[in-house]
């Protein structure tokens, strides 16, 4: 008998199912939530250059070093074994993450312990116990300032979990604190529990200003303050020494950043241990591959090594910035990241929205991604040679664009 012919049975399945009305088992709301894209434009069927500067991520251009790379094979080799499961508890790595919390926040005493810390495979496994702890059932909604790190809001959404969104002021980004006091106080059936910032923001890349950070201290105990610090190691900014008076604060950090760890998906929470007693309840069993644990492990052990490329990351920050603030049509806002936030003057004759696009697609036809936002791009800063290509690329797409206007300009004269 010959194997059943699933093709014919099923045509074209994929495309079967998006033509068909919304499956009946699954939660009408979904069907307005779009998925989060990663590399947006990288698998465009348009004509595009074959190698990518990717840029659009917020990744380190930087691979591991060699020797750390032969250590980590060698110890998937002799100390690994594939067949059990990973490390549950992840003791070990708690350990050297507290003892670099402590270092890294120059903190007296040595206050964090492992009990202070939960590990998560990324920030978003972290981000959604938090949701699930704080605001499932018709508990709570979450309170965040547009724009920053859209996980947020995807991620509660895909939870059931309302969003409320302020915006923030456009010279330096900081949240519009009188709408936010307002949206907590108007904001009920359900309440907001969790309030989200970034520190530094993603994609305005700036930090938390002196009024945020009174208004953070202000909240409610009932009120969960999660502060990202997933660009940390750039900014050297941290609230970690404050959090041991706040309890209701918890603040994320990350491996994909600095340390080069982007593939293997580990991130951390700092906490007060009741709140992490909390998060390790909600926690998936063994959420962690014994891979990403050794990687993480050995970014610590070397993290001196690993960290020194950051202070090349700002030369090149600077050196970006300044190139590009020689346009009068860019707008460069000040960068405590690994990134920066570009957004376009234009007067009321061309749309800054068309410009942007038109920019972005025509660095992606020249092989240089960058993340396309409703109102700027963030471009984030690659190696000295993807900085240069990029910086080119940008001059020669400024350079067709005046002069496209010059000539319609001319054109329309009697």
């Amino acid at each position: 008998m010959s194997p059943p012919k699933f093709g014919k049975q099923f045509p074209h399945s994929v495309n079967y199912f998006n033509q068909q009305k919304m499956l009946k088992f699954i939660r009408s709301d979904l069907s307005q939530l779009n998925a989060y894209k990663a590399h947006p434009g990288s698998d465009s069927a348009e004509p595009v250059a074959m190698q990518f500067d990717r840029l659009d991520t917020n990744e380190s251009p930087l691979d591991l070093p060699p020797e750390i790379k032969e250590k980590l094979a060698w110890t998937y080799q002799q100390v690994i074994e594939t067949n059990r499961y990973p490390d549950g508890g992840h003791e070990a790595l708690k350990n050297a993450i507290a003892q670099y919390v402590n270092e890294s926040a120059n903190l007296a005493n040595s206050p964090f312990t492992a009990a202070n810390i939960s590990v998560g495979n990324g920030s978003d496994e972290l981000i959604r116990s938090l949701l699930i702890a704080t605001c499932l059932g018709g508990e709570g909604s979450i309170l965040v300032a547009n724009p920053t790190f859209s996980m947020y809001g995807i991620l509660a959404q895909t939870l059931g979990i309302p969003v409320v969104t302020v915006g923030r002021n456009q010279n330096n980004f900081e949240t519009d604190l009188e709408a936010a006091k307002s949206a907590i106080t108007q904001t009920q059936n359900p309440p907001i529990r969790v309030v989200f910032v970034v520190h530094p923001n993603s994609p305005t890349a700036n930090c938390l200003t002196a009024a945020e950070l009174t208004w953070l201290k202000s909240l409610p105990e009932e009120i969960l303050v999660v502060i990202d610090e997933a660009y940390f190691e750039f900014s050297q900014t941290t609230l970690a020494g404050q959090l041991l008076q706040h309890p209701n604060w918890i603040i994320l950090r990350t491996f994909s950043k600095a340390f080069r760890l982007a593939a293997m998906r580990v991130g951390y929470c700092i906490a007060h241990p009741q709140a992490i007693a909390i998060l390790e309840k909600v926690r998936l069993p063994y959420n962690l591959p014994s891979f990403s644990i050794a990687a993480a492990l050995m970014a610590l052990e070397n993290r001196h090594l690993l960290l020194q490329s950051i202070a090349q990351t700002l030369s090149e920050r600077t050196k970006m910035i300044t190139a590009l603030s020689a346009h009068s049509i860019l707008e460069i806002t000040p960068s405590a990241t690994n990134f920066i936030y570009l957004r376009i003057k234009t007067d009321d004759s061309n749309s800054p929205v068309t410009f942007l696009t038109s920019l972005n697609q025509k660095l992606r036809n020249q092989g240089t991604l960058i993340r396309l936002l409703p109102n700027g791009l963030r471009i984030t800063i690659g190696t000295a040679a993807e900085n240069t290509r990029t910086l080119e690329r940008i001059q020669s797409a400024l350079q067709n664009e005046s002069n496209y206007h010059s000539s319609a300009s001319v054109s329309t004269l009697p």
